[in-house]
Formats: C-alpha cells, structure tokens, sequence
C-alpha cells in the first residue's frame, strides 16, 4: 500500500487490505464524518455490493489502529434518549478493514 492522502474535511479514510483491497479494487475510500461504527458496514456495502457477504462478514476492523467490535444493526442499544451509543468515527479517523490472512 502506497501513502494514503490525508482525508478532506469532514472525512475519514477506510483502509482496505489483502482481499478487501482486492474485492474493492481500492487501497482506500474516503467517507464523510462523523458516522457511527454500526452504521459502517451498511455504507460500504452501497459502494461496494456483495462486500458485507464476501469479506466484511469475516474481517477485523480497527479505528485509529484499535480494534474495535462492529454491533450488528438489529441488535442497537439506545441510550435514554433513543440515541444509539457506541463508537462514532469522527473526521480524520482511519478505519483499516483486515480480512483473514493464511500462511503455510
């Protein structure tokens, strides 16, 4: 992967690797912020159809080099006031989508 450009205002860069790079035909994307992690999958799936079967269903994510869990979007935990909680990755984050990986 060559350098990624940092992301315009108001975006976050999505890192795509091994067969997500593959399945994309991208080392990257660039989405607008702020957008909550349970949201993630579903707006990668408009860009990219069939990625959420393919590679998503199996991949790590990290925000900002952490691993982080992405909540199944039938299963939304609300706060007191009905608003879903939860990580929000916010402008200049960078999202790394990391399939398995074999070795031999």
């Amino acid at each position: 992967m060559g350098a990624v450009p940092k992301p315009p205002k108001g975006h976050f860069n999505v890192l795509y690797f091994a067969s997500a790079s593959s399945f994309t035909s991208r080392e990257y994307d660039t989405l607008p912020a702020p957008l909550p992690i349970n949201k993630l999958f579903d707006t990668l799936e408009e860009r990219h159809n069939g990625i959420k079967d393919k590679i998503l269903s199996s991949c790590l994510v990290t925000v900002n080099l952490n691993y982080v869990d992405i909540p199944d979007n039938n299963n939304n935990t609300n706060n007191q006031d009905g608003v879903e909680s939860g990580l929000v990755i916010q402008e200049s984050d960078e999202v790394a989508i990391i399939p398995p990986v074999s070795s031999g």
